[in-house]
């Protein structure tokens, strides 16, 4: 398959400013993902450009982008009003950059939280699914639902893509959540993965199988969901 990319990309995000974006569009792309960075890490952390590249292989593009925290080389988080500008930005910039494939958003982590939050104050225009590497339920140490509770205001579908060993989403909290929002969430449990996907070596397998299996679940939830 022909992979057009990484394109580097600028992306206004309202009074925080330009921030830098990567574009990955395979030539017979049949989706787009909307893809924010964790906290920690920006848009071109190792988890991110695996992902991007394991997605193009299998027909879909990324754009992936900076917050404005990041984009400043800060360690701090943008204020949720700042994260979620940024958001919507990109998802307007993927749907001018990718017009005509189904746009999905979502992110690692922080970046899922955010997007989802976004999407739970006013839909992101033209998105039709939000999905999430490891979302991070609550601080780890400090099991909580809390931050579920803006779901019930998404009405598009959902993927959850999380580690049976994840300590920031302890799956006696998680898998009610899910099971709460009915058939317009999936998830998709990761034995023996933590919250970056590592598995030990006593699991017999190891990252890089780990995150073939995650794409390709999230290869078959794209396919499978309906059209907003």
């Amino acid at each position: 398959m022909e992979i057009v990319g990484p394109q580097p990309l600028e992306i206004t995000v309202g009074n925080a400013g330009p921030v830098a974006a990567l574009l990955i569009r395979p030539a017979t792309a049949r989706g787009c993902f909307v893809f924010a960075h964790g906290a920690g890490a920006g848009m071109a952390h190792s988890f991110m450009e695996a992902v991007a590249q394991g997605l193009a292989e299998r027909g879909v593009a990324t754009l992936r982008y900076q917050f404005p925290y990041m984009e400043k080389g800060s360690k701090r988080p943008d204020p949720p009003a700042v994260a979620h500008a940024a958001v919507r930005a990109a998802a307007a910039e993927a749907g001018r950059r990718c017009a005509g494939l189904r746009l999905i958003a979502g992110g690692k982590s922080f970046g899922g939280r955010m997007t989802s939050q976004a999407q739970a104050a006013a839909p992101l225009a033209g998105v039709d699914g939000l999905a999430f590497f490891s979302f991070p339920l609550h601080p780890a140490g400090e099991p909580s639902d809390d931050r579920a509770k803006h779901f019930a205001e998404i009405q598009i579908p959902m993927l959850f893509l999380q580690g049976s060993r994840d300590k920031l989403a302890e799956l006696t909290l998680l898998e009610p959540v899910v099971k709460r929002l009915g058939p317009r969430a999936a998830l998709h449990l990761v034995k023996d993965a933590d919250h970056s996907f590592h598995v030990p070596a006593r699991s017999g397998r190891n990252d890089r199988e780990v995150l073939d299996e995650i794409l390709d679940a999230f290869a078959r939830w794209i396919d499978a969901i309906e059209p907003q």
